[in-house]
């Protein structure tokens, strides 16, 4: 929002399910710090012999399991990312059965946060009598690597003694065996990129079978939407097949088999399932002589037919199947380098309590004051972080400006003590010094505030979020010298933080608060909202506005950049809550990712080489800066995180679609800005497949601090800027903004876009929806029991005329649209607003736009004309009363409930 009146008194990608992490305390957090390392479990191999991973995809079994999305399997799947737990108790169990009598040299376990303390390794003939190969009553949990001696089908961890309340569980159980005289060694190139590929159908002239042995995992082999279907490869001579590796797009095989055959008549079955789940597979194959390698898919996860980003072959001596890539080696192109202390770049500046403050004061003063009466910051590419290691620091004063990062490195806020202020006024704002409604893009996040006088200023509107705070004070959200209220400001985002005193919203118009602790809030103008906060007012919607709900449904924190003791840099991922309230932290249950499973973005990247590091396993970074892309970011595998700092922007060129998330659990998207591009793309950012409802509800795909833009450093223009397919996904602070000014021109014919954020997906959440200026329905929600907490719009400022605005039930557009196929939906406290300055008689017939069905819920909405400029005829579809109102002076409309 740029206005405020005085206030008086189809592109389908991967797809795969993993499981849910459980929440956990302090103690699980950090052995869960001291545990993830790499992306596969790397360990030391005895120098006498070349060891085989026996147990990758072997049926496993359990005593118990702790829920459906926590089986044995998941401890044999290849993937980090997937885990066995069992029930809250021991004894515990879980084995696998190797298929024959092995002789077993090595056990490697990683344990999740609740490891045993006492435990056995068991090895049987019949899976009946047990023979102990180790044991130990001073379990450490993290990553072990046993040497045993033994002989046996089955191998067990027999669990009697655990380190926490919880049961016990593992990320990877894995069984090693081999002699000197059999090594079993698999290589690790992959003998079928190149080769001639050949499949029983293809989807389309752009989907050929030869896409997916390319080694380039942005194009795909399709097939016909039919029953069976194989897609197979010609290595070009008879060798030992001992590997396969599949990359599925999001339409992939529950049932297949990986085949080989000598002559490509006659086919063997190496592998077969009826359980795929998609994403990056690696099918424990047995070691058989081929010439030609085929996938046989034989049933479909999704409508459309089988789909492989890529088909790698790997070859050798022995029976070994190769496990998901570890970062530093890869057969999809040149290892990229990663590190646990990597550069940042020349926008990052990292202090510590030594830094003298007088540099610390010089280089934050140095980057807000080349932006004070500057009529281009606001559209810059001058991007600024300035990182704090724990500790304390002398008198700070932190002017935050545009594209502006303040965050602190410690595992908590607490671990950050900062005495003075950052500080968001409005005196950058050259004659308008009250006016702190164009207060973009900048943030501060995991640190504490003693704040100098009692209270520290954060006078912001969009895309300007405050999370894991902690204000040893006050806290005021409005302008200085308001003068009884006077000033502008509208809109913010407040979450995971704690004001010991009182937060004063001044002129704030509206602003959403999610799971935190405040002593008190004091002021609202005219949309105040609060889920999980203890502190907040009662709700009392319409007077005063404030619309309260003492949980928010679903919650996981974003992830943020910390240092640990040993000064190495690491992600800190926080845990899925369900009906929460207050800060997460000290305590927040959650995983800790070192960076070295990161690739560190820089500006001058290009979309390849990203994507050459998502393919090869690696999470992605990104550092302050743009960066164009000219093919789509593709994420395809399940839990990754993409997170940057420094509000690190993405410019798709050509058209095409910046970043598309698979339908696969667990990703987290957080701390990116998105430009529109110059050519129209038809979305700027997609999750999921539409059409393919899988259950996330275990491990939901996350959206945080996203923010989306068509036309300001770019005459961009885009169709639909987020469209969200993927069922359960959370949004949680997203503005999507169809520029009305810029450093570049904006107008009606200029910088077009249709919808901001597109919902398909069922049971998707979003937390603080904001969503402005697009030239038809701004949101469009189709999937079920969708919900959302907080909605703020403004209708477009430019239409020309009300004959270039007709919807298709009368004048212009809704700006939040229910599909009229919905029958449950829910949202709490939305405001639209109209400023129609281009042409003042242009009028909208309705802000929000529901079927009426009683599964259909609107609480606490209102619409508002800024300045009186401007006509919405109602609130809700018929129902409210028109604005302007005749009491003048930009008086709102409200509907407490709707119907």
């Amino acid at each position: 929002m740029e206005w405020s009146e005085p206030r008086p008194g189809h592109r389908r990608s991967s797809g795969s399910s993993t499981s849910r992490r459980a929440l956990r305390m302090a103690a699980i957090v950090t052995a869960v710090a001291a545990m993830l390392v790499t992306y596969i479990v790397v360990v030391t191999t005895r120098a006498d012999a070349a060891e085989t991973l026996l147990s990758q995809g072997r049926p496993t079994t359990a005593s118990s399991t702790e829920n459906a999305g926590t089986p044995a399997s998941s401890a044999t799947d290849g993937n980090t990312g997937t885990r066995w737990s069992s029930t809250f108790s021991v004894p515990q169990w879980i084995q696998v059965d190797l298929g024959s009598a092995q002789s077993i040299t090595r056990v490697a376990l990683n344990w999740e946060g609740a490891y045993a303390t006492a435990f056995q390794i068991q090895t049987s003939a019949d899976g009946s009598t047990w023979t102990n190969v180790y044991s130990t009553t001073t379990g450490t949990g993290g990553q072990q690597s046993l040497p045993v001696t033994g002989t046996g089908r089955y191998v067990r961890v027999n669990a009697t003694a655990k380190a926490t309340q919880w049961g016990v569980s593992l990320w990877e159980f894995q069984v090693f065996g081999g002699t000197p005289d059999n090594p079993g060694t698999c290589g690790t190139t992959n003998a079928a990129q190149g080769k001639t590929a050949t499949a029983s159908s293809t989807e389309n002239a752009g989907t050929p079978a030869s896409a997916a042995v390319d080694g380039n995992t942005g194009t795909r082999w399709s097939s016909a939407a039919a029953d069976p279907q194989w897609l197979q490869v010609d290595l070009g001579s008879t060798v030992t097949v001992c590997g396969v590796r599949l990359n599925w797009e999001a339409a992939y095989a529950t049932a297949y088999q990986i085949q080989v055959s000598t002559n490509g008549t006659s086919w063997t079955n190496i592998y077969s399932t009826t359980a795929g789940t998609g994403g990056v597979q690696n099918p424990a194959v047995t070691a058989t002589a081929g010439r030609y390698v085929r996938m046989n898919g034989t049933a479909r996860a999704t409508v459309y037919g089988y789909s492989l980003w890529e088909f790698q072959v790997f070859t050798g001596s022995g029976p070994s199947n190769p496990t998901s890539p570890s970062p530093s080696t890869s057969s999809s192109g040149p290892a990229l380098p990663t590190s646990d202390t990597p550069d940042f770049g020349p926008n990052v500046r990292i202090f510590d309590p030594s830094t003298p403050v007088a540099t610390i004061q010089s280089a934050v003063d140095q980057a807000f004051n080349a932006q004070l009466r500057s009529p281009t910051a606001q559209f810059g590419t001058q991007r600024h972080v300035f990182l704090f290691k724990p500790g304390t620091y002398g008198r700070v004063w932190a002017n935050v400006g545009f594209y502006t990062t303040v965050a602190g490195l410690g595992l908590n806020p607490d671990d950050v003590t900062i005495n003075g202020a950052v500080n968001v006024d409005s005196g950058w704002n050259y004659g308008d010094e009250l006016n702190a409604t164009q207060n973009f893009w900048r943030s501060m996040e995991n640190l504490s505030i003693v704040p100098e006088g009692g209270i520290n200023r954060w006078a912001v509107s969009q895309a300007a979020p405050m999370r894991r705070i902690h204000i040893k004070g006050n806290l005021t959200l409005a302008p200085s010298n308001q003068d009884g209220g006077q000033g502008y400001s509208s809109g913010g985002y407040l979450a995971d933080s704690v004001v010991d005193g009182y937060v004063t919203s001044g002129s704030q118009q509206q602003w959403y608060s999610r799971d935190s602790r405040i002593q008190r809030w004091d002021g609202g103008v005219w949309n105040m909202v609060y889920s999980g906060v203890q502190g907040a007012p009662p709700n009392a919607f319409p007077n005063p506005p404030h619309t309260t709900l003492a949980t928010t449904p679903v919650t996981r924190e974003k992830p943020y950049l910390y240092v640990d003791s040993a000064g190495l840099y690491r992600v800190f991922v926080p845990s899925i809550r369900r009906n929460s309230a207050g800060a997460t932290w000290p305590n927040t249950p959650g995983t800790s990712i070192p960076m070295r499973q990161f690739y560190v973005a820089k500006p001058g990247d290009s979309a390849a080489r990203i994507n050459s590091a998502l393919a090869q396993g690696l999470n992605l970074f990104f550092t302050p800066g743009t960066y164009s892309l000219d093919q789509t970011i593709r994420v395809t595998r399940a839990d990754t995180v993409v997170t940057g700092i420094g509000y690190p922007t993405l410019i798709p060129v050509g058209g095409v679609e910046a970043l598309n998330i698979a339908d696969v659990n667990g990703v987290k998207v957080s701390g990116l800005t998105f430009d529109a591009g110059t050519t129209n793309s038809p979305t700027l950012m997609s999750v999921g497949t539409a059409g393919a409802h899988t259950d996330h509800a275990a491990n939901p795909i996350s959206i945080q601090d996203v923010f989306f833009r068509i036309g300001s450093s770019v005459q961009g223009k885009a169709t639909t800027t987020l469209a969200v397919h993927s069922d359960d996904t959370i949004i949680d602070h997203i503005w999507a903004w169809r520029a009305d000014h810029g450093g570049a021109p904006t107008g009606w014919t200029v910088n077009t876009g249709d919808t901001g954020l597109l919902v398909n997906g069922d049971d998707v959440l979003a937390t603080g929806l904001f969503v402005e200026h697009y030239q038809k329905y701004e949101v469009i929600w189709n999937g079920n029991r969708g919900k959302t907490i907080f909605f703020q719009n403004e209708k477009p400022y430019d239409v020309p005329n009300q004959a270039a605005w007709i919807g298709p039930r009368g004048n212009g557009y809704a700006a939040y649209k229910v599909a009229d196929s919905v029958t449950d939906h829910e949202l709490w406290g939305g405001g639209v607003y109209c400023y129609f300055n281009v042409n003042p008689a242009v009028r909208v017939d309705r802000g929000f736009e529901v079927p009426n069905r009683t599964g259909v819920r609107l609480h606490s909405v209102i619409t508002v004309s800024l300045g009186d400029v401007g006509t919405i005829a109602n609130v809700v579809n018929d129902t409210g009363g028109a604005v302007p109102n005749p009491a003048g002076n930009t008086t709102p409309r409200q509907v407490v409930n709707y119907p």
